[in-house]
């Protein structure tokens, strides 16, 4: 098992090993072509960049990740300008999935224990976002998160725990507001 993989899989991992160099270098790379053209014009780059993109879906630059082979993005999906995907572990977008301005996908997250952190110690787990959810802008989604489908979390969340489907959610951290059926 790669370092790669074992960092995907939220296992020890060992951060200088020379792959993530290069992944994260091809991805600069892509990111650069990607965010310096309208959103019609890179598509190619994006669908290179990402572990998926489903057909009609449209990621608008600028768009940031750190290695992008972790992602996965549905069919008729949309998310807009400035969204930030810190990818060490995967984070799967489902279909019809509406994402806002500004939002920001956090996989890693770092001890609480400060000896580790001196150690850039990082865990990681996957997001998950499932069909037809609506995620307001500038909404911060955790590590270890399903949103169930079509919940829709409310701008400016902080989703700290899972999203039930059929549910608004909203606030720092968010809550369940009211059930949508």
């Amino acid at each position: 098992m790669t370092e790669f993989e074992k960092m995907c899989q939220g296992l020890d991992y060992d951060a200088q090993d020379p792959e993530f160099a290069l992944l994260r270098s091809r991805a600069f790379e892509l990111l650069q072509k990607i965010n310096q053209r309208p959103f019609t014009h890179g598509r190619p780059y994006v669908t290179e960049l990402l572990q998926r993109l489903g057909d009609n879906a449209v990621v608008c630059p600028p768009f940031l990740c750190e290695y992008g082979k972790t992602i996965a993005i549905g069919r008729d999906t949309f998310i807009n300008m400035g969204v930030t995907m810190l990818d060490n572990a995967p984070i799967t977008i489902g279909n019809n999935v509406l994402i806002g301005p500004s939002c920001q996908f956090y996989t890693p997250s770092h001890s609480l224990d400060h000896h580790s952190r001196r150690k850039w110690e990082v865990q990681c787990l996957p997001i998950v976002v499932e069909d037809d959810v609506w995620i307001g802008g500038n909404v911060v989604i955790c590590q270890g998160v399903t949103i169930g489908a079509r919940a829709v979390i409310a701008a400016g969340s902080v989703v700290t725990k899972d999203v039930e489907s059929d549910a608004l959610y909203g606030g720092a951290p968010a809550k369940k507001i009211k059930m949508l059926k």
